[in-house]
């Protein structure tokens, strides 16, 4: 948590993010608390954590891909009560046999979810790491915004 609440206090500090600054995009909503990156360029209100991996065999007949989908299916109502406002999104990648789980929620429901050690990632993890075929198991917490 000291990390993320460094990065994103950083991030306070300079100016907008994620917002381009053409007049059009000025009519968005963003919550009284975004935070400004690249010199007011941008701003975000919204963040996700990454979970991703790769895959063995093909995307059409992948057995390490459907047992992916399987622990999916698990935890998505686990997943999807971290946040009222939390939009999830799964990407797959049949080129590079890519796996990734994209949730993302309001700033302000980023630090609580982060103080839960992103429950229920450990145990999401734990059963990637168990099925066969399955590699390079990561996590990543970046902004996601709608533009």
């Amino acid at each position: 948590m000291k990390t993320t609440t460094a990065i994103l206090a950083a991030f306070s500090t300079s100016a907008s993010a994620f917002v381009p600054s053409t007049p059009a995009f000025q009519r968005q909503t963003l919550s009284l608390d975004a935070v400004s990156l690249a010199n007011g360029a941008m701003s975000f209100d919204r963040v996700c954590r990454e979970w991703r991996c790769k895959f063995e065999g093909d995307k059409s007949d992948s057995e390490s891909l459907e047992a992916i989908s399987k622990v999916v299916d698990e935890y998505l109502p686990e997943i999807k009560k971290v946040s009222n406002d939390a939009t999830v999104n799964r990407l797959v990648c049949g080129g590079c046999l890519d796996f990734k789980l994209m949730t993302t929620v309001p700033l302000e429901d980023f630090g609580p979810w982060e103080e839960k050690e992103f429950a229920p990632e450990a145990d999401f993890l734990a059963k990637l790491k168990k099925i066969e075929g399955v590699t390079m198991i990561e996590t990543q917490t970046i902004t996601n915004m709608e533009i």
